[in-house]
C-alpha cells in the first residue's frame, strides 16, 4: 500500500530548514472524517491540546479553517499569525490535507516562520493514519532544534494523541 506524504513549498523542504519535526499515529476505530472535524475547528484545540490558546480568526465570522483563512493562536510560548495554504477535506480513497504558514513577527533574532502540515488518511482494517509535520526557519527554530528532549516532537505528539482521543470520545 502506498502512503501519502506532505507537500512542501521548496523553501520549507525538510532537511534544509532550521528545525523539522514529524509525528504520526495510526488508530483503529476512527475515520478521517471523524478526526477532520476536530482539526479544522481551532476553537476545539485547547480542549485536547493544552499547548494551544488564544485562538481567533482575523474575520470574527469565521468558525473553522479553510484555504486562505487567516487566524492567530499561541503555542510553545509564541503568538502565531497563520494563513491556511492547503485545505482538502477527506474524500473516498483520498487523504485529507491541511497546512498553514505560521509566523511570529520579530527581528532577525526573534522571527519564526513555519509550515505546519497535516495528513489524515483512512487505512484498511478500520484504521486512520494521522501525520503532522512542521518545518521551521529562524533563530528560535535553531534554539528549539538543540533542546533535549525536543519540545516540538513531544508537543506535537501530545497534539496527535489528544486529537485522536477527542475524535474517539466525540468530545
Amino acid at each position: 500500500m502506498k502512503q501519502n506524504a506532505i507537500i512542501w513549498p521548496e523553501k520549507y523542504t525538510p532537511g534544509t530548514t532550521d528545525n523539522y519535526c514529524s509525528n504520526e499515529v495510526i488508530v483503529v476505530g476512527l475515520t478521517s472524517e471523524e478526526v477532520w472535524k476536530y482539526l479544522v475547528n481551532p476553537f476545539a484545540w485547547p480542549s485536547y491540546y493544552s499547548n494551544s490558546s488564544d485562538i481567533e480568526f482575523l474575520n470574527p465570522e469565521d468558525k473553522e479553517l479553510y484555504e486562505g483563512v487567516r487566524f492567530r493562536f499561541k503555542t510553545f510560548g509564541f503568538p502565531i499569525e497563520a494563513q491556511v495554504t492547503e485545505c482538502v477535506p477527506p474524500a473516498a480513497g483520498e487523504a485529507a490535507r491541511l497546512a498553514w504558514h505560521g509566523w511570529a513577527e520579530g527581528d532577525e533574532e526573534t522571527r519564526l516562520d513555519v509550515i505546519h502540515a497535516w495528513l489524515i488518511e483512512d487505512l484498511s482494517g478500520g484504521r486512520v493514519r494521522i501525520l503532522t509535520q512542521e518545518s521551521q526557519i529562524g533563530k528560535p527554530a535553531q534554539h528549539l532544534a538543540k533542546q533535549k528532549p525536543n519540545p516540538m516532537i513531544n508537543g506535537h505528539q501530545d497534539w496527535l494523541d489528544g486529537l485522536a482521543e477527542a475524535a474517539k470520545n466525540k468530545l
